[in-house]
């Protein structure tokens, strides 16, 4: 990670443990379309982006109804738990140490940006990033665009950016923007689907600062 001096940080699943809370709203989705409803470990092996794709893969028919149905009551429900959410353990110290060593810290997410801004305030995080990033719509589709916008707003050069994030569409949007990315296997993918795609994978966020202290740690 040597010469890395600003981190994109991914927010749900990566700073958020929100997996929890993700697994019930689905299966509440699921259970009213009398659809097979999904254990914790079997989501972590179908969940992907796009989004609509991963709705399709367990079960739901966009011939019968349009994808924006479910993916607005899925978002209802999910902000209804929303405060039986919290911070990964290990988040709060990953934040202060990179603001300890004068990195930059940027968020970047594929929530709806008034969403995110309400949660990054629900958990008094503001004040850790320079810039927060998140779309226009509830959809969660991908995040390079708004990603490479972010870099470009801020003026940074892509070599010099790490995204941590917790999904194999982070490592996609890392690519599509030219930075590094170092992935965490404990939020909406499992661990075994993360370290076949070749970037650095640690499985917690405990980890992180004995990895850029050390940056010959494997992951």
């Amino acid at each position: 990670m040597k010469g890395i001096r600003t981190i994109l940080w991914d927010w749900n699943g990566t700073l958020l443990n929100d997996t929890d809370i993700c697994v019930a709203s689905i299966n509440e989705l699921l259970q009213e379309r009398n659809l097979p409803t999904l254990s914790r470990e079997e989501y972590l092996q179908v969940f992907d982006f796009p989004v609509i794709k991963y709705y399709q893969s367990i079960g739901f028919d966009f011939r019968k109804e349009p994808f924006e149905i479910p993916a607005q009551r899925y978002i209802e429900r999910y902000h209804a738990r929303l405060p039986e959410s919290r911070l990964h353990s290990g988040a709060i110290a990953a934040l202060t140490y990179f603001r300890k060593k004068n990195y930059q810290q940027l968020l970047l997410s594929a929530s709806e940006m008034k969403n995110l801004e309400t949660a990054i305030a629900h958990f008094h995080l503001r004040d850790f990033f320079d810039d927060i990033a998140g779309l226009d719509n509830i959809f969660a589709h991908s995040k390079s665009e708004i990603g490479l916008s972010l870099l470009k707003k801020s003026n940074l050069d892509p070599s010099c950016v790490c995204l941590i994030g917790d999904t194999l569409h982070d490592r996609e949007v890392a690519d599509a923007i030219g930075c590094r990315c170092l992935l965490i296997g404990n939020g909406h993918q499992a661990y075994g689907r993360l370290i076949q795609n070749g970037a650095p994978v640690l499985r917690t966020l405990e980890e992180i600062v004995d990895y850029f202290e050390n940056t010959s740690l494997c992951p």
